[in-house]
């Protein structure tokens, strides 16, 4: 099986690295300069028609292409039986724990990110609607967290979507203070050796990368 991973380094990006490496699925990384572009020119376009990464293209079926990361780590999850569990409820509450990540963390703190990092102008209002929010977000994943390992028992596409986003959690400006369970959480996932394999690509500049899984990332 070959994956071609089309990403960059952003929460999202690595999501998709990391599930990657956990299924041991050997993959081509291609990093996106986003900053010059990439992500909107016509090749890359006709993979994603939305214009953002991560994408990947699966050269064993077909060259199909899928967007949206939530969708790759279905997508991988079902293709390779990893990271998901078969009981469909079991599976259902991966599913649900995903898109907790997809529509509340990942745009309540990517609004954080934009307004405490990015924006001209500070708006203290603003930053703090957004710093609250995602604040509230863990707060719920900590709960979670104090009854389970994991959100869904098992490690699954569903710690490693929030873990993508929640890793950054000082980046926005939310504290994680308190949240032991969490805390904990964090700590165990970053721990594991696919997670630290993941989060080493995609690289912060554009170019090719060759990656095997396990060994060493070789940038060509």
């Amino acid at each position: 099986m070959t994956i071609d991973l089309y990403s960059a380094a952003t929460p999202n990006g690595y999501k998709v690295s990391i599930a990657l490496e956990e299924l041991a699925l050997p993959y081509t990384l291609h990093a996106l300069h986003l900053g010059k572009g990439d992500q909107k020119r016509p090749e890359f376009l006709a993979i994603n028609p939305n214009g953002r990464i991560p994408a990947i293209v699966d050269r064993d079926n077909d060259d199909f292409a899928v967007f949206e990361s939530g969708a790759i780590l279905i997508y991988l999850a079902e293709k390779s039986g990893g990271l998901m569990p078969k009981e469909a409820k079991a599976r259902s509450r991966v599913i649900q724990w995903l898109m907790f990540q997809v529509g509340g963390i990942g745009p309540m703190q990517g609004q954080a990110n934009v307004f405490n990092r990015y924006f001209p102008e500070k708006i203290p209002s603003v930053i703090s609607r957004y710093v609250n929010e995602t604040r509230r977000l863990y707060e719920v994943l900590d709960k979670r967290l104090a009854e389970h390992e994991y959100l869904v028992d098992d490690y699954s596409i569903a710690d490693i979507a929030n873990f993508g986003w929640v890793r950054t959690y000082d980046w926005a400006g939310v504290s994680i203070d308190g949240l032991d369970h969490l805390t904990r959480w964090l700590g165990a996932i970053e721990a594991r050796p696919a997670v630290a394999r993941g989060l080493l690509a995609p690289p912060r500049k554009g170019g090719k990368t060759t990656v095997d899984v396990g060994q060493k990332i070789i940038t060509v």
